[in-house]
């Protein structure tokens, strides 16, 4: 495939070959962060088989992402209002001006 590389990372003590897009060390890394997560969920759970610590670690995840979801939105917002007051502030600056 072009574009790809193959990736071989360890999540949980399992093996996995990828195919990923981009920079195989991003790759990488995110299966670390998916291995410290689960690691810690199933420490914190005492006795948690592999299914259950992947159930928990994506519920996690999709917190962390809606959360990021609502304050990117919410930057968004900001942003908007600020670009339409500096809009309204140029107009009025742009009407006030004296003619020469």
């Amino acid at each position: 495939m072009p574009g790809k590389n193959t990736v071989r990372v360890t999540i949980f003590n399992q093996p996995y070959t990828l195919l990923a897009a981009g920079d195989a060390r991003e790759t990488e890394e995110l299966a670390q962060l998916v291995d410290e997560l689960m690691s810690r969920i199933a420490a914190k759970g005492g006795n948690v088989d592999s299914t259950r610590a992947a159930v928990l670690t994506c519920l996690h995840l999709a917190d962390r992402t809606r959360t990021l979801e609502r304050e990117l939105e919410a930057l968004r917002r900001r942003v908007d209002e600020k670009a339409q007051h500096l809009s309204s502030l140029l107009g009025q600056a742009v009407e006030e001006k004296p003619e020469s």
